[in-house]
């Protein structure tokens, strides 16, 4: 059976802001353009509470989060720590699929550590990511894209999981979610 994780780096371009410059962090902040005619390019956590999203206009996310802090977009910068993040994809397999700076696909039926689990991989590199750039990364597991992908927007979208490693295991034709904190493991 095929093991495919969906990787997703957790509000990255904002993120990215937040751990290079510290008094924005537990700020809401969004990444674009301030002027009226902007658009939000990705909102932080802090921002998203109070319904800052990407590709929002500049104006309306002032309206909705008055205290919101614009930044300027580092592309230079994204595009180096994404560079980060896709060699420690590459060191588990050669089969990786970038979708954006921040997001890919691997398949890691057959990996270079010989590894059987993918739960254990995808920590291995979420940890490895978190290392290497202090940023965290939301990652899903199924035997298929579509899947794997939909568990790792289900993280992204319950904050409270934002550290967590859901897994979809399918045992005698039953769905199973595993959700994985820390040493924690609870089964739904």
């Amino acid at each position: 059976m095929k093991k495919i994780i969906h990787i997703d780096m957790d509000a990255f371009f904002a993120s990215v802001e937040q751990r290079d410059n510290p008094e924005l962090r537990g700020k809401p902040i969004a990444v674009g353009g301030s002027s009226e005619r902007g658009v939000v390019a990705a909102a932080s956590y802090e921002a998203r509470k109070f319904g800052v999203r990407s590709a929002m206009s500049s104006f309306k996310a002032k309206q909705i989060c008055p205290q919101l802090i614009f930044v300027k977009h580092r592309f230079d910068v994204y595009k180096k720590v994404s560079s980060q993040i896709m060699e420690i994809f590459k060191s588990y397999t050669d089969f990786v699929e970038p979708l954006s700076l921040d997001e890919a696909y691997l398949d890691v039926t057959e990996n270079n550590f010989g590894m059987k689990s993918a739960t254990l991989i995808a920590q291995e590199i979420r940890v490895k990511i978190f290392e290497k750039t202090q940023l965290t990364a939301s990652a899903g597991i199924s035997f298929n894209k579509f899947l794997s992908l939909k568990v790792s927007i289900a993280i992204l979208i319950q904050y409270e999981f934002k550290k967590s490693l859901f897994l979809f295991k399918f045992q005698y034709l039953f769905l199973i979610l595993v959700i994985t904190q820390g040493d924690k493991q609870i089964t739904v």
